[in-house]
């Protein structure tokens, strides 16, 4: 059984939310919002893909300490990347 897309975009967006970092859970929880209603749902495989990463490893490709492996050279992740987070804007 699947979960409905709305159910899998609210899950995700939650776990955007709550990685367990201030800065990660600003920014990802601003693209989430931003983005998430858009994805289709091979997206939301990626995006999912995404947040299993190791926050310390995703938090460097955000700032652009290093670059992400070729399992993550996707277009969810170049959105991830372009991101900027507005303050007080999402």
């Amino acid at each position: 059984m699947t979960e409905s897309l709305d159910i899998r975009r609210k899950r995700l967006r939650f776990r955007s939310r709550h990685r367990g970092t201030k800065e990660l859970d600003l920014l990802l929880g601003g693209f989430a919002e931003r983005a998430l209603a858009a994805m289709t749902e091979a997206e939301l495989d990626r995006y999912e893909a995404l947040l299993r990463v190791p926050s310390p490893v995703l938090y460097a490709w955000l700032v652009g300490h290093g670059d992400p492996p070729a399992e993550h050279d996707n277009e969810v992740t170049r959105a991830l990347l372009d991101y900027r987070f507005e303050p007080g804007g999402g």
